[in-house]
């Protein structure tokens, strides 16, 4: 665990480094599920060629702009973020039809508030996107839990409207805060605790009802049948996504490696999965906690999002 002061930015790119590691591993392993679960079950890693990388996908490219947004205001500036998500859009990293749409309409000039909350018929997105993206915005604000649930919602909102989306956010932030909280003062992991201090502070949501259930899972119970009652982000939404990805780095949060084969081995949306789960337990291992090969082989971070 991490034993030693830092500060906000420097927290904030551990749970980048975290984040992108996880979503680019994670990437890695969609392919043929019968592969993947061999490979998975051997852990075993595709080892890059010097032309080949493990690219990261929307979940980076999008915590990308939330990392600068902290570094340069620190804070969430609503309608700079709204604007680098539109600039930073790459259509080849696989971002879902609503936010292309979001995006490209943001890119032309309509406001993100509006924007946002037309999307899914006026409902808003209650996707997995905010989540996916959040952790350095929890790692950032860990000294204060009260501005973490503030700054969450408002990373949020820029795109997802819908309350869901917005609880997602909320809830992998706050266990970000934690596993920074943690590390600092030399507690010792604990599912329980952990997934307990969240719930604390989500709104009410299906979400949070998944997290209840996460919480009330008796240890011996294995990945799969974990899925079966948590989801494992299959419906690419935030309720069938965080109580999943909670649940894995509460079990592990001591071992950013294992918790990253942990949460792979359930399948569905895994590099988002991994992304989450990564971008929380890194705050609790530290930069140390994630092998240097797999930072190595995860595709280089653009200068464009560390300046200022």
């Amino acid at each position: 665990m991490v034993a030693v002061e830092q500060t906000p930015i420097e927290r904030a790119l551990i749970s980048l480094e975290g984040l992108s590691v996880g979503d680019a591993f994670g990437e890695q392993f969609f392919v043929d599920e019968g592969y993947a679960l061999a490979a998975i079950h051997k852990r075993v890693v595709a080892t890059p060629p010097e032309d080949f990388v493990w690219s990261y996908t929307d979940d980076t490219n999008m915590a990308l702009s939330i990392y600068s947004s902290l570094k340069q205001f620190n804070k969430i500036e609503q309608d700079w973020l709204a604007q680098s998500f539109a600039q930073h859009y790459e259509h080849d990293r696989g971002y879902g039809v609503g936010m292309y749409r979001l995006l490209k309409a943001i890119k032309a000039g309509r406001h993100w508030k509006q924007g946002a909350k037309d999307l899914f018929y006026g409902e808003g997105s209650y996707g997995n996107g905010a989540a996916m993206r959040v952790a350095p915005v929890g790692a950032f604000f860990a000294d204060d839990l009260a501005l973490v649930v503030e700054q969450a919602r408002l990373s949020a909102e820029v795109t997802h409207a819908h309350q869901e989306g917005i609880a997602g956010a909320i809830g992998i932030a706050v266990g970000t805060a934690l596993a920074c909280q943690w590390a600092t003062c030399g507690k010792e992991p604990d599912k329980v605790a952990f997934l307990t201090q969240i719930l604390e502070l989500m709104p009410e949501s299906e979400v949070k009802l998944g997290v209840e259930t996460a919480l009330r899972l008796p240890d011996a119970t294995g990945v799969d049948e974990a899925v079966q009652i948590l989801g494992n982000g299959t419906e690419i939404t935030a309720q069938d996504t965080v109580p999943f990805a909670l649940w894995c780095a509460a079990k592990h949060l001591g071992n950013y490696k294992n918790a990253l084969w942990y949460t792979v081995s359930g399948l569905g949306d895994r590099d988002t999965t991994c992304a989450m789960v990564g971008g929380i337990v890194s705050c609790y291992t530290g930069i140390k906690g994630i092998p240097e090969d797999w930072r190595e082989y995860r595709e280089p971070l653009p200068a464009w999002a560390f300046k200022g």
